[in-house]
């Protein structure tokens, strides 16, 4: 296995520009295929979780042209559900927002197609989803364990109709089925079941389906009413935000080591939830000047917090970092679906913050760290999941040094981060 070593950082300085979203990405890859007319994608992230999305539409006889660069694309709109011939074999890695929304998007698709990931994917629930799918019509067909990859499905059959979806394990299904059903015939009614989490990734679900002229409406989070036969139109150019979920480690980096840094590509203007990371940080003692497409941040002595953050589940694991450096006990409340991620982010986390001193108390949904007076020298596993590899870079601020394993997983949304984390940091 490959490892990286991280010598103990002291400043920081400079600008960094972020990459595109990755949610974001994934979701006008798709849209723009279903879209009446071509729209042209700018800022397009390039990663693996993008690449199985692009290898997909590919598969599905989507054109897309891409600039040399590969940050700007053409796609070539088919005004409406793919077609395509009877069974198709779909390999999607490790990527939610690939595997789910196309998934949803195959149900509605006379065919038969077959859908696996790698051996993460295996690990992770879609049968929250596929029940909903099954309800509503679809045939699926496990042949596995039931509720995970690798499945069948024969489509074409989905009309409409009234669902109810657990709303506490991830946003994932409910946005792919917001996706799907606006080309169902009939109208769609989504319930759900108990408090829906990660409501800012709904909200940019809504927010892109507008975008593309297609409507949907909720009551609350509690309610999602689809009218159907809506058909997706292109927008013509179509800029996707920075990410601000990688946004996080740069934002986190400034406020630990208490020196200025600029990231360009998100701001004010932002639909992204992880955004409100930079609420988090300003109660933990930095300080945030917040612009229309950047924002600075400027590091100060970091307190403790004890925070419901249950709507940027991603950047919170930057949060369990930051609290090494943290006066007192660093809490993090309603996190449960940190177990149902990439891989089980609860463990993980506990167990990598203790190699390096920190003490840990974890239960079903939370996590309390209370930093040690100096970091200790660590080996950090990153369990194939991009992001624990790139919030624990920020141990590098403490006095010793640090070793991430597999660095490379980071290809997942953010292949050059720790070119682009070097960039910016010095002993």
């Amino acid at each position: 296995m490959d490892s990286l070593t991280l010598q103990p950082i002291k400043h920081i300085g400079g600008e960094v520009t972020l990459p595109g979203s990755k949610s974001l990405t994934n979701r006008a890859l798709l849209l723009s295929a279903l879209a009446s007319g071509t729209t042209r994608l700018d800022n397009v992230l390039r990663s693996d979780d993008t690449q199985r999305m692009i290898e997909a539409l590919t598969q599905l006889g989507v054109p897309l042209a891409f600039s040399d660069d590969g940050q700007t694309c053409t796609v070539t709109g088919q005004g409406g559900l793919f077609r395509v011939g009877n069974e198709l074999d779909f390999f999607l890695g490790n990527a939610g927002t690939a595997i789910r929304p196309l998934t949803a998007v195959l149900a509605m698709m006379p065919g038969n197609f077959n859908v696996d990931g790698d051996k993460y994917m295996r690990e992770r629930p879609i049968g929250y989803l596929t029940d909903a799918l099954i309800e509503l019509g679809a045939g699926i067909r496990f042949h596995g364990q039931p509720g995970y990859p690798p499945f069948s499905v024969a489509g074409g059959t989905i009309r409409g109709g009234e669902i109810s979806i657990p709303g506490n394990i991830s946003s994932q299904f409910l946005t792919s089925l917001l996706m799907a059903l606006p080309l169902a015939r009939d109208d769609s009614t989504i319930h759900v079941i108990g408090e829906q989490v990660s409501k800012p990734y709904l909200d940019i679900t809504l927010d892109i389906l507008a975008k593309f002229g297609v409507t949907a409406s909720h009551d609350n989070y509690e309610t999602f009413r689809i009218p159907g036969e809506q058909r997706y139109r292109s927008p013509g150019n179509f800029l996707i935000e920075g990410d601000a979920s990688s946004a996080s480690y740069f934002f986190a980096a400034a406020a630990i080591s208490g020196d200025t840094l600029r990231v360009n590509g998100i701001g004010n203007g932002s639909v992204q939830g992880d955004v409100a990371f930079l609420d988090v940080i300003e109660a933990m003692g930095a300080s945030v000047q917040r612009e229309q497409t950047s924002v600075t941040v400027t590091g100060g002595p970091l307190t403790g917090v004890d925070l419901d953050l249950n709507h940027i589940p991603d950047a919170a694991m930057t949060v369990a970092t930051m609290a090494l450096f943290a006066q007192g006990p660093t809490r993090i409340r309603n996190i449960y679906n940190w177990r149902v991620k990439e891989t089980d982010r609860m463990t993980a986390m506990a167990t990598e913050l203790r190699k390096l001193g920190a003490e840990v108390e974890t239960g079903d949904d939370f996590i309390v760290i209370t930093p040690p007076e100096q970091l200790l020298p660590a080996t950090i596993d990153t369990y194939g999941d991009h992001r624990i590899a790139m919030t624990f870079s920020l141990a590098a601020f403490g006095d010793a040094t640090v070793v991430i394993n597999d660095p490379d997983c980071t290809r997942k949304t953010f292949p050059d981060y720790f070119d682009v984390f070097a960039s910016i940091t010095r002993p």
